[in-house]
């Protein structure tokens, strides 16, 4: 009987390809195999060994003469003798060399488990703990920094403190710092999203970060605008025309008529002052700071003039010397709290044992020779006398003028505008420069920037070169100018490359394969930083004491011209009242929100916010300040003006917007510019509410150092023109 034989089938295994890093691969699912069959090199593998291979990766990591007999399906068909070819191509994929193969291939590799990933998690979540940690680091240091550059607190000595006779005043001193301390706490706080590059050591690329930064907010504020006011008011208008033209011929309809007039004047009377004592309420932090600044310097000076009275026993002798030498003492410490806060005043004791040591000197010599200083004391109180009555008022009258003219501007004012016309000019040629770098700087895939604003303080540079070079010309200070102006202005460009990586795909011309591959390139960046020097913290470089004395004087004074260069408006009178006006339109349209944010500053006192915007260190003449600020909070970055002849003017005339006096289709938002001495140069500007027909209205800054509405006849003789602005 025969015997026939059962064949047995198995199913065909389940393959699949994959493309790695390592090149294509193999993967039978059925065995949980896996085999590289790329044709391309094999880049070398430089990780650790595993030790222990476990499930899957332990079959990937059988020998290859293994894998081969895995494969082999177990059938009882004659095995075919293999052709040359075949044994090519079978060489091929086990990536063994064969002595036909074109292309030599490099040893198989066992697939390795990516082992790090866990220690690359956690490096990641430990440089943003790190980084987190980093973040609240500075912002402390800087909250520190802050509060310790504005305390006004002194610190006592260990002999200043258990010395009775300073008790009180120490006592006072730190009372009246905690009072400074309570009020700018009270003042509203804000939070500011500040941009700040920094350098990640770990990857090192360069990342912007933002964060939030909690600064004073400025006592302005925002008031709701009612929509439906301006409606209100024209038809209340057009009502009462009406009656006014029917109410003679009844006399009840008058009396009414008058007494409703009445109640509503006494209506918007009491609203007025509603709104002025809420703008007071809001204010209220920052008069009460101002305050306490003022009561914690008198204190720390009368600390310190009582400490140098504790030191030099001898000055209480003589009230004369002892009021000098308080008022000197008080200059000290103003001057110090100026440069450097408390710590810097603290050190202006040392300047004061050193004036008293001289006062100290001084009476001694009195005490020495007492008779011959009553016989000098005599004969000048004979010659004063004598030269009183010969000619008091001549002597009083040509003293007055050698301090006026001591401490004035020696320059033609021709002179003084010009160059400071000139040195606008090198400050606009900047910003066009700033404004072309992309245009002259091609190429590079992103520009950076980090500018401060460009502008400078006119008395400043007036007082510095009159200081220097007496009286000047624009010829002969345009050397100092140049000077000053480069070292003012820091501008530097820098290149920065970067190396980034972009995705990039190629397919196999023999094969057809498709891969992508992570390709290295260098991107270029641009950093352009502008630093500006304010021009007093740099003045004492380049003068010597003597002229360095001078320089101050004439800041001080502003040259005996204060409105020279555009310095605000000397009207001390109260801001005026809108109520009532009846505000004619013209063609040109304007922009009544402007207007809006103008009124609603009515009140401010000093300007801080608009010179320390406009990037100004100290107080400046802030009327141009005030105008760019509204324009600025427009979203306008131009017109930006400091001073209104130099730049304000030039501004406008060269963009064809200016209109001078008599120019009839004014609209709200255009600036009104003013010549108070009629000598052809602007001293102030403001900002157009609108007019009636016969007045202008305005919004001025710096009117009496304070924010105010004013109103002039449209003829008046000061209105040196307008700045007509394009709002379309």
């Amino acid at each position: 009987m025969e015997v026939q034989t059962i064949r047995q089938y198995k199913p065909r295994d389940k393959i699949t390809q994959k493309m790695t890093r390592d090149g294509l691969i193999e993967i039978n699912e059925t065995k949980e195999t896996e085999q590289r069959i790329s044709r391309r090199e094999q880049d070398a593998d430089f990780s650790r060994p595993q030790e222990q291979p476990t499930g899957r990766n332990r079959q990937r990591m059988k020998p290859p003469e293994q894998t081969a007999a895995a494969q082999t399906p177990e059938r009882t068909e004659p095995v075919q003798e293999a052709t040359p070819q075949a044994a090519q191509d079978a060489a091929q994929l086990q990536g063994v060399p064969s002595a036909a193969s074109p292309l030599p291939s490099a040893p198989e590799l066992p697939h390795r488990q990516d082992t790090g990933a866990a220690e690359r998690v956690m490096e990641r979540v430990g440089a943003a703990h790190t980084r987190k940690s980093s973040k609240k680091a500075a912002q402390r240091a800087q909250r520190e920094a802050a509060a310790k550059e504005k305390s006004s607190r002194l610190q006592f000595t260990e002999e200043e403190l258990s010395t009775p006779e300073l008790e009180k005043y120490v006592k006072k001193s730190n009372e009246a710092a905690d009072r400074l301390d309570a009020a700018r706490a009270a003042i509203p706080k804000e939070k500011k999203l500040v941009k700040e590059r920094t350098f990640d050591e770990a990857t090192g690329k360069g990342k912007t970060r933002l964060h939030f930064e909690e600064r004073e907010k400025p006592p302005g504020f925002k008031e709701k605008h009612n929509p439906l006011s301006r409606p209100a008011q024209e038809a209340g208008v057009f009502v009462h025309n009406k009656i006014h033209s029917v109410e003679k011929d009844n006399s009840g309809v008058e009396g009414a008529h008058k007494s409703e007039e009445l109640a509503e004047c006494g209506a918007k009377y009491g609203a007025r002052k509603v709104r002025e004592g809420y703008r007071s309420h809001k204010l209220k932090p920052y008069r009460e700071a101002a305050k306490a600044e003022k009561a914690a310097f008198k204190a720390n000076v009368n600390f310190q003039y009582h400490k140098t009275l504790h030191d030099n026993p001898q000055l209480t002798s003589n009230p004369l010397s002892r009021f000098w030498q308080k008022q000197k003492i008080k200059k000290q410490y103003r001057d110090a709290a100026k440069k450097g806060g408390a710590a810097a005043a603290k050190g202006s004791a040392a300047a004061a044992k050193e004036t008293a040591k001289k006062t100290e000197q001084a009476a001694a010599f009195v005490a020495r020779h007492p008779a011959g200083i009553a016989l000098t004391v005599a004969a000048l109180l004979l010659f004063i006398m004598v030269s009183a009555g010969l000619s008091s008022c001549g002597a009083m009258f040509s003293g007055l003028m050698n301090g006026v003219l001591g401490t004035s501007y020696t320059s033609e004012d021709s002179d003084l505008v010009a160059t400071e016309s000139n040195y606008a000019a090198k400050e606009n040629e900047l910003q066009q420069r700033i404004d072309n770098i992309e245009r002259d700087y091609p190429g590079y895939d992103e520009y950076r920037y980090d500018l401060d604003s460009i502008g400078h303080n006119p008395h400043e540079l007036a007082s510095y070169l009159t200081a220097l070079l007496q009286s000047y010309t624009p010829q002969s200070a345009q050397a100092e100018l140049d000077r000053v102006f480069n070292r003012q202005y820091e501008l530097t460009l820098t290149e920065e490359v970067e190396i980034r990586y972009r995705t990039e795909t190629s397919t196999d011309p023999e094969t057809g394969e498709t891969t992508s591959e992570e390709v290295p390139y260098e991107y270029y960046i641009l950093n352009v930083t502008l630093k500006n020097h304010q021009i007093d913290s740099f003045v004492s470089e380049f003068l010597n004491a003597e002229q360095l004395e001078m320089y101050r004087v004439y800041l001080e004074t502003s040259g005996n011209k204060p409105l020279i260069f555009g310095g605000g408006s000397p009207d001390t009178s109260a801001s005026e009242d809108l109520s009532g006006v009846d505000f004619v339109n013209g063609t040109r349209p304007g922009n009544t929100a402007i207007v809006e944010l103008a009124k609603q500053q009515v009140g401010n006192v000093g300007g801080r916010p608009y010179w320390s915007w406009y990037g100004f260190n100290s107080r400046v003449e802030w009327c141009a300040c005030f105008v760019s600020w509204c324009y600025g909070q427009m979203g306008l970055s131009e017109p930006r003006f400091a001073a209104c002849q130099s730049q304000g003017i030039p501004w406008f005339t060269s963009h064809g917007q200016w209109g001078a006096r008599g120019y009839e289709n004014i609209a709200p938002g255009d600036a009104i510019f003013f010549d108070w001495d009629l000598d052809g140069s602007a001293d102030h500007v403001g900002l157009v509410i609108g007019t009636d027909g016969q007045r202008v209205y305005t919004v001025e800054g710096n009117s009496g150092d304070a924010c105010k509405i004013k109103s002039y006849p449209l003829d008046y003789a000061c209105i040196k023109g307008y700045g007509l602005m394009n709002w379309n």
